[in-house]
C-alpha cells in the first residue's frame, strides 16, 4: 500500500531530528497502548502483519497528524471493531457494556515479559533453493500493491547488490490479509545512493533493506 507511512526518499517533511536521550515513551497513555496492543493480540484474531496492514491504512491527513503510539492505538481499535472484540458502545463508554465473547486467551501480568522476550519468529524450514546469492546484482521490481507490502516505494525499479541471505520468511504481503504465510527467502540488499536518487545523492552513502525473493529479479 503506497500509503503515508512511506515517506522514504520524500521531499518536504524537514529533516530527520532524533530526539536526545528519547525515553522508551513520553507518557503514561503511551505505557497503555503498548500494553492494550500486545494483550489484544492474544486471542490470535490477527497477525503482525494485519497490525502493519491496519495502521497503514489510516487516511494519510490523519496518519500525519498523529503520534507513533496514536497511530497503534486507532489500529486497535480498527481490529477489534472489525473483528467484534469490542462494539461501539464499549468504545464510547470507554469500558464493556456489552457481553465480552467467551472462551477468548488473556495475556496475565505474569507472563508479559515472557510474552515479550519471545516475540513472534518468523523463519521457516524450507525445501527449497534461493534464487540470488551474495554479490548477485538485482533490481526492485516496480509494484504497487493496494495492501500491505515492505517493499519501499523509494526503491522500486532500481538495481542493488546481495548483501545478505536470511533464511526464509514468512512473506508479509500474504499473511497480511489471511492468505497464509507463504514463506519465501529473504535477503538484504544494498543500494547506492547514486543509484537511488541520481548525482545530487552522496555515493559514499548505502542504503540497505531487507527485501524478500517476489519483490526481486536479476538485473
Amino acid at each position: 500500500m503506497n500509503g503515508a507511512q512511506d515517506l522514504g526518499g520524500m521531499h518536504g517533511f524537514g529533516p530527520v531530528e532524533p530526539e536526545k536521550n528519547e525515553p522508551v515513551f513520553h507518557g503514561e497513555w503511551e505505557k497503555r497502548a503498548f500494553a492494550l496492543t500486545l494483550a489484544m493480540g492474544m486471542p490470535g484474531q490477527w497477525n503482525l502483519d494485519m497490525c502493519r496492514a491496519a495502521r497503514e491504512s489510516i487516511p494519510p491527513p490523519q496518519y500525519l497528524r498523529k503520534t507513533y503510539y496514536d497511530i497503534w492505538f486507532t489500529a486497535l481499535e480498527k481490529m477489534m471493531l472489525e473483528r467484534g472484540l469490542v462494539t461501539p458502545d464499549d468504545m464510547a463508554a470507554g469500558h464493556t457494556v456489552t457481553p465480552p465473547l467467551p472462551g477468548r486467551k488473556v495475556l496475565k501480568p505474569a507472563d508479559v515479559a515472557k510474552v515479550l522476550y519471545r516475540g513472534g519468529p518468523t523463519i521457516r524450514d524450507t525445501d527449497t533453493k534461493p534464487l540470488f546469492a551474495v554479490g548477485d546484482r538485482v533490481r526492485a521490481k516496480n509494484i504497487n500493491p493496494t495492501t500491505h507490502t515492505r517493499l519501499p516505494r523509494y526503491v522500486r525499479g532500481h538495481v542493488g547488490t546481495i548483501d545478505r541471505l536470511l533464511g526464509n520468511h514468512v512473506f508479509p504481503d500474504s499473511n497480511s490479509t489471511g492468505a497464509g504465510e507463504n514463506p519465501h527467502w529473504l535477503y538484504t540488499v544494498a543500494f547506492n545512493a547514486r543509484d537511488l536518487w541520481g548525482p545530487q545523492g552522496d555515493p559514499t552513502v548505502s542504503v540497505s533493506v531487507d527485501a524478500w525473493e517476489p519483490y526481486l529479479e536479476k538485473a
